[in-house]
This record gives structure tokens, C-alpha cells and sequence, in this order.
């Protein structure tokens, strides 16, 4: 089953079972399946019009870099995808130094959940703040096989929240929260819609697609150019 089919799938489950009352979310997140891994094979090409990628969306983009920077970068992740922790350990941090903290790249990170605990993760990581959501969701892809495939998720991801200053109070709060579940998951919804994004990572940089884990030379192919 191709990964937006079944993260469709499983939210369509995730929502009968939860009905109306958001209290069901956290015993859900126990019984999530395991990760679904992305596409790590880069596909050709595709352009998407950047006003429409950057019109506003459910959730606020948290910008990393100089928002006046020349180059635009769009990640469309999960948290429980393992391509995506492998490029968040790998590749992001050089990308980061080499191209956004050196004012060339903005970079934005956007909420597409493949599976229930992910869109858990991703609005623990809302939750924990704008300053420090982009920190909270590094912290998960390096923690990620500490609670992303273990039978009892709940109590890692309760641990690794606490190290960004959450209390056990604040923790089930958020996950109660039906509008922010709402807004992550809508927010996947509209990216599947507008964009065709079926897999975790997708990247775009200034409108162009890109699918896969992809390496700091594959980035540098498609960055380079764009500074000449």
C-alpha cells in the first residue's frame, strides 16, 4: 500500500475511534503501527508555483534562516519515518551550516503525519513552542527508534518531552488538543491535495520537487546553480 493510502487509511481509523472526544488521542497513540518508511529514490523532477507553496496553511511555518533569503527549502516529513530521521541526522545539520545559517536558504519543515503517532509527535512538537518545536522534532528523529517502534510509545515520547521543559500535565494536554490534531492532520491532507506528496521526505527548493533522503551532494547539485 503506498504510504498516503495508508496514513489515510489509519486517520480515517484514528478519527472513528476517537469520535468527538479528544481524550481518546493519547490511548491511541499506544496502539500506533510501526513507521512507514519513505521513498528514498529520487524521482524526476516536478515543479510546484511558489506562491501557492508558500500561501498560508492550517499551521504557521516556522522559518529557520533569514526569512529575506534567496532560496527557499520545503520539507513535507513524518516523524516516524526512518528516511526522514536518517536525513535529519545525516544530511540536515551540514545543509544547515553550508547553506541556512550562512544566510543563503530559508528552510521550513511542514507536518505530514503518515500514521496517528506521528501526528502525535508532530503536535508535541507544536506544543513545546515556536522557538523550540524545530529543536523538539531533532530531538525525536535522533530518539526516534526509542519510541517510534516500540510497543509502549507513550512513556519514551513522555521522557524525551520532558527534556523540553513539558510536564506529565502539559504532555496529556496536548495530546487532548482536537484542534491542533485537526490542524496537523488537515495540514498533511492539503499537501497529498495540492502538491501530490505521497511519500516522506519531499523537499522542494524554490518550487522545485524533490522526493528521498537525499544527500548533501545530491543538494548541492540543485542549491549550487540557484547562487551562480
Amino acid at each position: 500500500m503506498k504510504p498516503i493510502r495508508f496514513a489515510a487509511a489509519m486517520t480515517r481509523s484514528f478519527r472513528r475511534a476517537a469520535g468527538v472526544a479528544p481524550a481518546g488521542l493519547l490511548a491511541l497513540a499506544l496502539a500506533a503501527t510501526a513507521a512507514v518508511a519513505g521513498d528514498s529514490t529520487a524521482a524526476a523532477p516536478v515543479m510546484a508555483p511558489i506562491d501557492q507553496l508558500m500561501a498560508p496553511g492550517p499551521l504557521p511555518d516556522i522559518v529557520q534562516g533569514s526569512p529575506s533569503a534567496a532560496i527557499t527549502i520545503i520539507e513535507y516529513a513524518s516523524m516516524t519515518c526512518s528516511h526522514c530521521a536518517a536525513f535529519h541526522q545525516e544530511s540536515w545539520p551540514i545543509l544547515k551550516a553550508k547553506y541556512v545559517d550562512s544566510g543563503k536558504a530559508k528552510f521550513i519543515l511542514r507536518e505530514f503525519p503518515l500514521d496517528p503517532l506521528a501526528t502525535a509527535g508532530f503536535m508535541l512538537a507544536r506544543c513545546a513552542g515556536p522557538d523550540k518545536r524545530d529543536a523538539f522534532i531533532d530531538l525525536l528523529f535522533a530518539q526516534q527508534k526509542t519510541w517510534a517502534f516500540v510497543d509502549r510509545p507513550v512513556e519514551p515520547l513522555l521522557a524525551l518531552a520532558k527534556q523540553a521543559g513539558f510536564s506529565q500535565t502539559d504532555f496529556e494536554t496536548c495530546l487532548k488538543n482536537r484542534r491542533l490534531y485537526d490542524s496537523v492532520n488537515h495540514a498533511q491532507e492539503r499537501a497529498a491535495e495540492r502538491f501530490a506528496i505521497d511519500s516522506t521526505p519531499t523537499f522542494f527548493v524554490d518550487g522545485r520537487k524533490l522526493n528521498g533522503e537525499l544527500s548533501i551532494s545530491e543538494f548541492d547539485k540543485v542549491l549550487e546553480p540557484l547562487l551562480k
